[in-house]
């Protein structure tokens, strides 16, 4: 039996009104990959915060047993220098800053005169991106560089720092199918050849089942049971059973009450150009539409252009010199700003919740009411009690995880968050309502609600697009899929007819080619 490099005894945390953690029990064997699973706001992302001393010592009860010492970490300086580092969600690297700045950034290399030794700096750069498989030059500026690389430099940092224990929260939510596997594959690779224990966190359970040793599933701030990977039972609906305390026989709501209408909203000849390179074309001659009731996909790798089609649509939010046109119920409108687009019933739920998304730093109460404020206004003042009375009302109708709506966005898990956001928007009445990445980086029983919630939407008339990476995803919830490529749209698919090989097909189908023309299987 393995020796344990870590064990985590009777772990406590309180927050102000809330128990995160209780009693919570982990043990991560030396040299193995430990994931561990739950719900958003299970205290996955809590407990690596107490063992990294992000959460020092003295601040939660219980104890933490490293490499057979109780560890009592003050800071995450301790922690890393007893070989323990974590690599978070949002990225710790510094974009203005070369690759080898970053890597050693804090843990600079040293001459006998105390100034930096950028020769050993760059040169150890070198060796330390060739144990993760990167091939760049340690002067490149790090925003210059895609975010499946920049998660490499930070496995790369981590190395830096003579790592034994790797922990990494949510590492493939911002990756590409690609990026995604070439980490998982380093994972491995660690753990074989150098040795390295990870613990990794993770909502994708396909790839909790192709890493991972060993599973822990929380839930409610507990610890339910550890899963031995390589048992026949240890199976992706036993987590799921597991996170959400009940069986999911299907991971898709039916479409159930949904009835498909006449044209709601359509978009013609699109056209928009790169916001900072003048005559690149990111979207070009772009047209989709959707019907009243139903749900569209749209379909694409990473680079396609969706969410850049998606932002200039809404408000010119994004590029310049965007051209075509926009109908709703048949007639032309104008949607050249985010308020005309309100005004217009068009609502757009952002893929990056916290940049865009939300005010991490106000209240639910006030996020929610943001994009509608004018229904709150009269004479020029904000009825107050009413803000407060429709936080309340989508506190319960939403199943938002929270004590109070007074408490700050910020505090939430990654499911809540997203639930304000779409609250944010339902408030407006929007008739059409563009969800991008809707359940990026929230677990499957967060995932089953906003299914039920965009089920919902189309049930009331709403006409619903969805962007999404996940072709399972599409192709669970929606009624016709567009496929787009390299900023046209080469195809749709109704749903009958769409398969994730189909789909595949127009998503790589090359810039020279004719767009595909619209499938005989269009919605229902």
């Amino acid at each position: 039996m393995a020796e344990n490099i870590l064990e985590m005894r009777s772990i406590t945390k309180t927050f102000p009104g809330v128990k995160a953690l209780e009693d919570v029990e982990l043990r991560v064997a030396k040299g193995e990959i430990h994931a561990i699973c739950g719900e958003n706001g299970a205290g996955k992302s809590t407990l690596m915060k107490v063992l990294s001393g992000v959460y020092p010592f003295g601040t939660y009860e219980g104890d933490i047993v490293y490499q057979g010492d109780v560890a009592r970490f003050h800071s995450i300086k301790d922690s890393e220098h007893a070989g323990v580092v974590i690599i978070h969600q949002e990225l710790a690297l510094v974009p203005q800053l070369t690759v080898a700045e970053n890597i050693f950034l804090g843990n600079e290399r040293k001459n006998s005169l105390g100034l930096i030794d950028w020769n050993t700096a760059n040169t150890q750069a070198v060796e330390l991106m060739r144990q993760v498989g990167l091939d760049e030059n340690p002067t490149t500026m790090v925003s210059q560089l895609g975010v499946g690389k920049q998660q490499l430099i930070e496995i790369a940092k981590a190395l830096s720092k003579d790592v034994s224990l790797l922990i990494l929260d949510e590492p493939t939510a911002a990756l590409n199918d690609s990026d995604s596997q070439h980490l998982l594959d380093l994972m491995k690779r660690l753990r074989d050849e150098q040795g390295i224990t990870s613990i990794m966190i993770s909502h994708k359970l396909n790839e909790i089942e192709y890493v991972a040793d060993t599973t822990t599933i929380i839930r409610d701030g507990q610890t339910i049971e550890t899963l031995d990977m390589s048992e026949p039972e240890s199976t992706q609906d036993r987590i799921i059973r597991g996170m959400v305390g009940r069986e999911l026989e299907n991971r898709y709501p039916p479409k159930t009450g949904r009835s498909i209408g006449e044209e709601l909203f359509r978009v013609e000849d699109w056209t928009v150009h790169h916001p900072t390179q003048p005559g690149r074309l990111v979207i070009e001659d772009a047209s989709f539409d959707v019907k009243a009731g139903e749900v569209v996909g749209i379909a694409g790798l990473m680079g396609a252009g969706r969410t850049e089609m998606a932002m200039s649509v809404f408000g010119r939010t994004y590029g310049r010199h965007a051209t075509g046109k926009v109908f709703k119920n048949g007639q032309e409108i104008h949607t050249r700003s985010v308020a005309e687009c309100i005004q217009n019933g068009i609502a757009y739920a952002t893929e990056d919740r916290k940049r865009y998304g939300l005010n991490l730093i106000d209240d639910i109460r006030h996020n929610i009411s943001s994009a509608g404020i004018k229904k709150l206004t009269k004479n020029g003042w904000i009825d107050t009690n009413e803000e407060l009375k429709v936080a309340q009302e989508y506190r319960v109708a939403m199943n938002i995880k929270t004590p109070s709506v007074l408490q700050k966005a910020g505090n939430l898990s990654g499911g809540n968050q997203q639930k304000v956001v779409l609250s944010k928007w339902m408030y407006t009445d929007a008739d059409i309502v563009i969800l991008d990445e809707p359940t990026r980086g929230i677990d499957v029983g967060a995932k089953y609600e906003i299914y039920t919630i965009i089920n919902k939407l189309a049930a009331e008339g709403k006409g619903v697009i969805i962007i999404s990476s996940e072709l399972p995803e599409l192709l669970g919830t929606c009624d016709r899929i567009f496929t787009l490529a390299f900023g046209r749209v080469t195809g749709q698919l109704g749903i009958d007819d769409a398969t994730p090989e189909a789909l595949m097909k127009l998503m790589t189908q090359e810039r020279t080619a004719k767009p595909a023309t619209a499938s005989a299987g269009e919605g229902k």
